[in-house]
C-alpha cells in the first residue's frame, strides 16, 4: 500500500476514489517540491558561503524566494494560499489535465506531504544538536557559563514577553511564543567567527560556548513549555508548572538513565552485521524518545534532543555523527527552506499603513534580541581582565535554532503572519550582525593563540 492509498483511507468515499485518481499527480507535485526546495537551499547555501555567513541563512532565504513572499513555486495553505497561488499546480494541472477540484486536491495532499517532511526534518535536526552538545565540555567550562546562560534565557525572554503584552497588547500565547524565540543562541555561529579570530579557545571563548550549549538546552525546554500552551490556547499556571517540571526531568532522566543505556546500545551495534548497525538502532531510540516526550504532552524535539545527548555519551559517538549528517543533510534542508517559503514578508512592507505596526514589533524584537543577550556579558565575575563586551556580543546570533521556534509556532497557530515574519527577521539580522559585532569587541586585545607565539618566541636564545 502506498502513502496516497494510506492517506485516502480516512476520507470520505467520493473524496476517497478521486484522492486515488490523482495519486500519480501527487507524488508528482511531492517529488517536483523536493527538487525546487534543494536546488534553493543549495544555492542560497553556497550563496551565504560565499558572503562568509551561515548556509542555513541560504537555505532561509532560498525558500522565501521560491515560497508565499516572491516566486511561489512552493506554498502551503496555512498561509491562506490555494492551488491557483502555486506555480507547481499550474504545471502538474497542465501536464495531467486536472479538473480545479482535482488540482486542489493535489495541492492539500502534497502540501501536507511536504509539511510532514519538513516536521522531520526539524526532529533530525534536534537530534544531531543534542549529539553535538558534549555535556563533558560544559563540566569544564563551570558555573559562569551556567549564570551567563540562565540570564541569556531569562532576560530576552522576559523583556519580550512583558514588553509584547504591555506595550503592543498582545495576548499571552503569542506573546510568551514570541518571547521564547528570543532565547536561542546559535553556537554554530559564533564558534566559527571565534575560531577565525583566535579566540576559540580563549577564556571568553570556553564560556560563550559553555553558555551557548546550556541556552539550547533551557531553550528547548521553553519551546516544549510554550508549544504545549499553544495547544491549550490559554496560560494555565498549575499546566505551566507541570510543563517545565516534566520538559526538565523528562531531559534529565533522559541524561541519567542515558549513562546505563550506552553500554547495552554499543553491544547492540556491535552484535548487528547488516547495513546500518549503528545509524538505525541511533533512531529506533530517538524516534521513541520523540513519541514519549509526544505521549506526556510535550514536543516531539525534546525527545529526539534527549536522545542525542544520550549517545553522544557513548564511545561511538564520532562514528555517528558522521552517519546521521548525510540523513540530516537530506531532511533538515526541507525544514529551513519549508518555514522560509511560508513566510509572507510583504506583512512587514511599510508602505502598506496596516503593515506598520508589525515592523515596530520586528524592531521591537531585534532591540532586545540584542540588548538582552549583551546584558549577559556583565554578569561575569571574579574574572578581572576578560572581555565582557565580547561575551554578551557572542551570544546575539539566533541561527538554525531560533528558526526553530518560528517553524514550530507557525505550524501550532500560535503566531499571526506578521508576528512570525517578525521573528523571521530577529533571527536574520542577529545572524547578520554578530560577526562584525563580535570581530569589533576583541579589535583591542591579542588572541590567546597569537601572544602564546610572541611568548615563546620572546623565549628563544638570540643568534649571535
Amino acid at each position: 500500500m502506498n502513502m496516497i492509498e494510506t492517506l485516502s483511507r480516512g476520507l470520505p468515499p467520493l473524496l476517497a476514489t478521486a484522492e486515488a485518481d490523482t495519486g500519480p499527480m501527487v507524488l508528482a507535485g511531492v517529488l517536483l517540491s523536493l527538487v525546487v526546495i534543494y536546488i534553493a537551499s543549495k544555492l542560497g547555501g553556497e550563496l551565504s558561503r560565499l558572503l562568509d555567513l551561515p548556509p542555513v541563512l541560504g537555505e532561509l532565504v532560498g525558500g522565501v524566494l521560491v515560497g508565499i513572499s516572491a516566486l511561489h513555486f512552493l506554498v502551503f495553505p496555512e498561509s491562506g494560499a490555494t492551488a491557483s497561488d502555486s506555480l507547481l499546480m499550474g504545471i502538474l494541472q497542465q501536464l495531467g489535465d486536472l479538473s480545479p477540484q482535482g488540482v486542489q486536491e493535489v495541492f492539500s495532499t502534497q502540501s501536507e506531504v511536504v509539511s510532514l517532511l519538513a516536521e522531520l526534518g526539524v526532529i533530525v535536526l534536534l537530534f544531531e544538536i543534542g549529539l553535538e552538545s558534549d555535556l563533558r565540555e560544559l563540566q569544564k567550562v563551570g558555573y559562569q557559563a551556567i549564570i551567563v546562560a540562565i540570564f541569556g534565557v531569562a532576560v530576552p525572554f522576559g523583556a519580550g514577553t512583558i514588553g509584547l503584552m504591555t506595550l503592543f497588547g498582545m495576548s499571552a500565547v503569542p506573546a510568551i511564543f514570541a518571547g521564547a524565540a528570543l532565547t536561542a543562541t546559535s553556537i554554530g555561529i559564533t564558534s566559527k567567527v571565534l575560531s577565525e579570530l583566535g579566540y576559540l579557545k580563549s577564556s571568553e571563548g570556553q564560556i560563550i560556548l559553555g553558555a551557548a550549549v546550556i541556552d539550547d538546552v533551557l531553550g528547548i525546554i521553553v519551546l516544549a513549555v510554550v508549544a504545549s500552551l499553544a495547544k491549550t490556547g490559554e496560560v494555565d499556571v498549575m499546566n505551566i508548572l507541570y510543563l517545565i517540571l516534566s520538559a526538565s526531568g523528562f531531559l534529565l532522566g533522559s541524561i541519567l538513565l542515558g549513562k546505563v543505556f550506552n553500554k547495552s546500545f554499543v553491544a547492540i551495534a556491535e552484535k548487528l552485521k547488516t547495513r546500518g548497525n549503528l545509524v538505525i538502532p541511533a533512531f529506533i531510540f530517538a524516534f521513541l524518545m520523540a513519541f514519549l516526550a509526544n505521549v506526556i504532552q510535550l514536543e516531539a524535539i525534546l525527545g529526539a534532543f534527549a536522545a542525542g545527548l544520550v549517545l553522544d555519551e557513548t564511545d561511538k559517538r564520532k562514528e555517528l555523527d558522521k552517519q546521521v549528517m548525510p540523513i540530516a543533510d537530506i531532511l533538515v534542508p526541507i525544514f529551513f527552506v519549508s518555514v522560509g517559503a511560508k513566510t509572507d514578508l510583504s506583512v512587514l512592507n511599510p508602505t502598506i499603513p496596516a503593515n506598520r505596526a508589525g515592523l515596530v514589533v520586528a524592531a521591537f524584537l531585534i532591540v532586545v534580541a540584542i540588548i538582552g543577550k549583551i546584558m549577559t556579558g556583565w554578569t561575569v565575575f571574579g574574572r578581572p581582565g576578560i572581555n565582557r563586551l565580547a561575551i554578551g556580543v557572542g551570544m546575539i546570533p539566533r541561527g538554525e535554532v531560533g528558526l526553530v521556534f518560528a517553524g514550530v509556532g507557525s505550524a501550532s497557530g500560535a503566531l499571526s503572519e506578521s508576528l512570525e515574519a517578525a521573528i523571521i527577521m530577529m533571527v536574520i539580522i542577529t545572524t547578520f550582525l554578530a560577526p562584525p559585532f563580535l570581530r569589533f569587541a576583541f579589535k583591542s586585545s591579542t588572541p590567546p593563540e597569537e601572544a602564546e607565539s610572541v611568548e615563546s618566541e620572546s623565549k628563544q636564545p638570540m643568534s649571535s
